[in-house]
């Protein structure tokens, strides 16, 4: 069975060598795509889940509208459950200019509605990229602890703009119509992209080979050392039992999650696995300035970053990417992110979490946890079950 990997790229001599620059906020990687959009020569190529015609929004559509109009290639793919509230009739200009819109998995008859295109990306001129937890709204153009969302993200040169330029290309040629009852194995975007120092890892809804879960699982089998930060934390069982294994040979793991969130139910199952975790060893931290909605994993020399959550859907169900780097720069730089994300995170003291833990937290809980770990994932796959039951042919 194939394993959905793909061979190192060729790093032509005409190719910038990979290199990376982190943005290390909201408004920092907001400013830099809309810079990079403004000063685009050839072609710009912009994946959302969430744009909102707010003041960020509506600045957005201006530069990707002039830059249309100026001769370069525009193509815009946004989700369509991600962006609902946004209207087709928001995208009149930059169409009227020639520039090319597409809802990803849009309402339209029978289709599998809960999967979804969780990616963030950006690409400049097929030349620099740029992925992260950010979306296009005034809620993540802030710094985090004074205002806006705590969020990061990255800008990248060399051949790994290539790859995400790719990968943008297959799924914007199949959006603008609803996904069919499931995704074709052959085209599931679960695959690795192997660089000198980096791996791209894709994922998306389909039985199988998993990147991002074999890679993640792969690097904690033999950490010593695991930092995490996550707005929407929700792990496989294997996962939460390979953190708990690096414990219990010596190792430590650290964990910042989301002490404000927009996703209360999703809050409220994060903290059912509170207290196995603590009894494991694990520390926990929640971030408390702002809304947390990084997404930065740092395992031993690796860092992981991009739009993916250590939750079900992010691991299951969703189109998402992140980026793993191998680099003991990158590493460091990672840490030292976290380290000022500590310095505004509370810690969770297990005595305290035990003591607070009434009835009612503990049934509203374990609930949350029900819905998303588990009826979040059947009721997005028991139309699948019936149509294939009725013998309709996936396509």
């Amino acid at each position: 069975m194939s394993t959905g990997r793909t061979p190192p790229t060729e790093e032509a001599s005409d190719v910038p060598p990979f290199q990376f620059r982190w943005l290390e906020t909201g408004a920092a990687a907001l400013d830099a795509v809309f810079q990079a959009i403004v000063a685009a020569r050839r072609s710009i190529r912009l994946e959302i889940y969430i744009f909102t015609a707010d003041i960020v929004g509506n600045r957005f559509l201006e530069a990707l509208t002039d830059a249309q109009r100026r001769g370069v290639e525009v193509r815009v793919m946004v989700d369509a459950v991600g962006s609902v509230m946004l209207s087709n009739a928001f995208w009149e200009r930059l169409i009227r200019e020639g520039g090319q819109f597409q809802w990803f998995n849009p309402f339209q008859g029978e289709g599998r509605f809960g999967y979804r295109n969780h990616r963030k990306l950006v690409v400049i001129d097929d030349e620099e990229a740029f992925i992260g937890g950010f979306n296009v709204s005034e809620d993540y153009h802030g710094d985090g602890v004074l205002h806006g969302w705590r969020d990061l993200g990255m800008a990248l040169t060399g051949p790994v703009v290539r790859a995400l330029a790719a990968t943008f290309d297959d799924l914007f040629s199949r959006a603008g119509k609803p996904l069919p009852a499931f995704p074709p194995i052959h085209r599931r975007p679960n695959t690795e992209i192997y660089g000198e120092g980096w791996t791209l890892l894709l994922s998306g809804p389909g039985r199988g080979y998993h990147a991002l879960k074999r890679s993640i699982l792969a690097d904690l089998s033999r950490a010593k050392s695991v930092r995490i930060i996550c707005a929407y934390f929700l792990p496989t069982l294997k996962i939460r039992r390979a953190l708990k294994k690096v414990v219990a040979r010596g190792g430590r793991v650290e964990l910042i999650l989301a002490g404000k969130s927009d996703v209360r139910l999703s809050q409220l199952a994060s903290r059912s696995l509170y207290g196995n975790l603590l009894q494991a060893g694990l520390e926990i931290y929640e971030y408390q300035p702002q809304i947390l909605h990084s997404k930065l994993f740092v395992i031993d020399d690796a860092v992981y970053v991009g739009s993916a959550n250590l939750d079900v859907r992010s691991l299951k169900l969703n189109y998402e990417l992140l980026l793993r780097i191998d680099d003991p720069e990158a590493a460091a730089r990672a840490r030292q992110i976290f380290a000022i994300d500590l310095a505004q995170s509370r810690p969770v003291e297990p005595s305290r979490w035990f003591a607070s833990r009434g009835l009612w937290n503990s049934v509203s809980e374990r609930a949350a946890y029900l819905l998303l770990a588990h009826g979040d994932p059947l009721l997005t796959g028991v139309g699948l079950k019936n149509r294939l039951s009725g013998g309709v042919k996936v396509l």
